[in-house]
């Protein structure tokens, strides 16, 4: 059992670690009844004295939105990090992830995007740009979709929304050999672990997942949508989740409005493998003027 507990302890010191981190930088955890049924956790700007104070009006505001995995604040550690020192950061849980929970049968994407969506408004923050990554950009796209006047700016990264069937059969089938997408995306045995880190990473990394029932319910509610505003297509050069040539086909769909950037020698999370690129390039795309 030694090897057990020291892989626990591992895990609670780097939370420590992060959270602490998180902290230096002016976030705070902090945790919103959204409407009657739905509770969301997030990172966020400490709340100010005033409790009818709203958002900070001098900096920009950005919401970063997961994916499947570890806690938010794991896959965004270098990024809230970063860009809290010129953006007022928002790291929300994603329902079902971390400590957000619900009470609704709902399970779409959709319904992840007006939780943040109603997240933003209770905290008074009227304008932002989102960043998602993986199941997380599938949120961002939808929240663009839905309210172009709130969403300045929108990246995906490494998020197939252009995914068609074909696609979820040559993942399972050809790449990770396995029967279904919760085996991949959700791995219950350490053989479908070890798949998803090769296929997700270009070096292996540990991930972990909960309430594995209901985000089984997640993957099979994703539905697709499209909108007007501008986007930042990010990519690994080596995605095996989501090929590089679903980037190039999502920015052709997407036309004048969206741009590709394409990060070398990373997979499918370039914010963890890259994020000194990573954060480069979307700090000059939000910050960048609009043509």
């Amino acid at each position: 059992m030694a090897p057990i507990f020291s892989f626990l302890s591992i895990v609670s010191l780097y939370g420590t670690y992060l959270r602490r981190g998180l902290s230096a930088v002016g976030l705070s955890s902090q945790t919103i009844d959204i409407d009657h049924e739905t509770t969301l956790h997030f990172w966020g700007p400490k709340p100010p004295p005033d409790a009818t104070a709203t958002a900070n009006p001098s900096k920009p505001s950005l919401v970063l939105i997961h994916g499947f995995g570890p806690d938010a604040v794991w896959q965004w550690r270098q990024q809230a990090s970063f860009f809290a020192r010129e953006f007022s950061v928002y790291v929300p849980s994603l329902v079902f992830f971390g400590d957000s929970t619900t009470k609704s049968a709902e399970r779409s994407e959709l319904f992840q995007a007006v939780s943040v969506g109603k997240l933003m408004e209770r905290l008074g923050v009227k304008r932002y740009s989102v960043v998602g990554t993986s199941y997380g950009g599938f949120v961002a796209y939808r929240m663009a979709e839905m309210w172009p006047e709130r969403v300045e700016k929108v990246v995906i990264a490494s998020s197939g929304v252009n995914l068609r069937y074909r696609d979820n059969v040559e993942l399972v089938r050809d790449r990770a050999r396995v029967e279904k997408v919760e085996e991949v995306l959700l791995p219950g045995t350490a053989a479908q672990l070890r798949v998803l880190l090769g296929l997700a990473f270009t070096k292996r990394r540990k991930l972990y997942s909960k309430n594995r029932k209901e985000k089984m319910e997640l993957l099979k509610g994703l539905t697709l949508g499209k909108d007007d505003t501008e986007v930042l297509i990010v990519w690994g050069d080596h995605d095996q989740i989501f090929l590089l040539e679903k980037a190039t086909e999502l920015k052709e769909i997407l036309g004048e409005k969206a741009r590709l950037e394409v990060i070398k020698d990373t997979a499918h999370v370039p914010q963890i493998e890259n994020p000194g690129k990573f954060n480069s390039i979307v700090y000059k795309f939000l910050l960048g003027s609009s043509s």
